[in-house]
């Protein structure tokens, strides 16, 4: 952080992918109401977020991050808050066993409303109109109307945020994270007929709580058990919106962007010298940083300066997205590069967004045995070269849907018409999610990430 950096000091830096809005002084309004609205987070609860994230950075625990591609106005319902929580709550526990170390959770929740794309105009037949960017910028519905950026939508995205974030500390600290009820709801995945495999690991999980009940460890005398520790984060692309929820901590002097604990700059909006680094780099919230196969080491490296001069623990995370077919060719020497600085960051894996295919029925889609590969091939490379594989980044709903191919269900390219809900990119269903927490738990528990664990302790 410099002395010269504000708030609004993005505002002389080149900004990629903020949408044009027709009212500029509607927009002025809109954002002046807002940053006299009530912080939807507080700077205790980034700063605790940091410490842990600094655990992480040093070996001692495992972030899985995940929730939706692009949260949406219509589908805004409590029950789908407690789904994609309660899956959340479902894998940390299945990791927690596996990884045999805590596990920091954060959604990708409660501010996730703005998307990047790749093209600014979407054409159908003879029809341009402005891509959809997400429901705080503007409507997917494919008219003029809903397509034209609208301040009033900052609003109801600040509004949704705050409703959710209640919804969710009720969960999280009011007995709905039951150590022993979560458990319950793995116990009734691993009954299906296909997940005999992971039978034995929620067997010996089974045994680990009976046994801690015995010894009078339960969540009627320990916290822990009880309730749980949730973060929330999104991609900090709408820099007018985040601006206009940046405040300085009366605690502490610092600037902190309250409308999530963390906020991440995405792979198309990371230049050094660009809008949103600059934007980052003064907050004292944990960042993350998309990095994906096109990474320019020199420039990631100087990212890294920007933001985390003093090279805290758990003030960067470095959020991979290289691909299945790509990361054994890319990661290592960005891997290498870092290690050599002796760069503190979080290493944690996105294995969804390189492995975006169109099926032959014109879906977008993401195979499960991709998002798997990747994964490993991750925890491989890590080994090889002596650095820690510090967590997954996942795209991820409760629901039922039928986005992402593969799994136990077997979901095929004919049947992803069935339930294919994103607005933009797909996610793991509820099944696929605790399958590949299942899997990663099994890979986790292996000798060698134990004794890696082990020797940070």
């Amino acid at each position: 952080m410099t002395m010269q950096w504000s708030p609004n000091s993005w505002r002389a830096k080149k900004a990629k992918h903020i949408p044009h809005y027709q009212d500029e002084e509607e927009l002025n309004d809109v954002l002046f109401k807002i940053a006299k609205y009530p912080p939807l987070i507080f700077a205790g609860e980034a700063r605790k977020l940091e410490n842990k994230l600094a655990e992480v950075s040093n070996g001692k625990a495992f972030l899985l991050q995940g929730g939706d591609c692009a949260e949406s106005f219509s589908d805004f319902h409590p029950d789908n808050i407690r789904d994609s929580f309660k899956v959340i709550l479902q894998m940390a526990v299945v990791l927690t066993f596996g990884a045999a170390c805590p596990i920091v959770k954060v959604g990708r929740i409660a501010g996730q409303f703005a998307k990047p794309r790749s093209q600014d105009i979407e054409k159908i037949d003879d029809i341009e109109l402005e891509s959809y960017k997400g429901d705080i910028i503007n409507g997917i519905e494919f008219n003029e109307a809903s397509r034209n950026p609208n301040p009033q939508r900052l609003f109801q995205a600040y509004n949704q945020s705050a409703a959710t974030l209640n919804l969710l500390r009720a969960f999280a600290q009011g007995g709905f994270a039951n150590l022993h009820k979560i458990h319950q709801w793995n116990l009734s995945f691993v009954e299906h007929d296909k997940a005999e495999k992971f039978k034995q690991m929620s067997k010996r999980i089974d045994e680990c709580l009976a046994f801690m009940n015995a010894c009078g460890i339960n969540d009627k005398n320990v916290r822990q058990l009880y309730e749980t520790d949730f973060f929330t984060s999104h991609e900090a692309l709408l820099l007018p919106y985040e601006e206009a929820l940046t405040r300085i901590d009366s605690t502490t002097g610092k600037w902190y962007d309250v409308s999530a604990h963390m906020l991440w700059v995405g792979d198309r909006t990371r230049q050094f010298d660009g809008a949103h680094i600059e934007f980052v780099k003064g907050i004292g919230n944990p960042i993350g940083i998309k990095i994906g196969p096109s990474i320019n080491i020199e420039e990631l490296l100087k990212i890294i300066d920007i933001i985390n001069p003093d090279n805290t623990a758990g003030r960067i995370s470095l959020i991979c997205r290289m691909g299945a077919d790509k990361i054994m060719t890319k990661l290592p020497n960005v891997l290498k590069s870092v290690k050599k600085e002796g760069k503190k960051v979080v290493w944690t894996c996105d294995p969804m967004h390189g492995n975006t295919i169109k099926s032959n029925s014109g879906y977008k889609t993401r195979p499960l045995t991709n998002i798997i590969s990747e994964i490993q091939q991750f925890f491989q490379i890590h080994r090889s070269i002596g650095t820690y594989p510090g967590g997954v980044h996942l795209e991820m709903t409760g629901q039922d849907v039928t986005e992402c191919m593969g799994g136990l269900q077997k979901i095929t390219d004919s049947d992803l018409k069935n339930r294919y809900h994103t607005y933009c990119d797909p996610r793991l269903n509820a099944s696929q999610s605790l399958e590949l927490a299942f899997l990663l738990a099994e890979f986790l528990k292996d000798d060698d990430f134990s004794s890696q664990i082990s020797s940070n302790l």
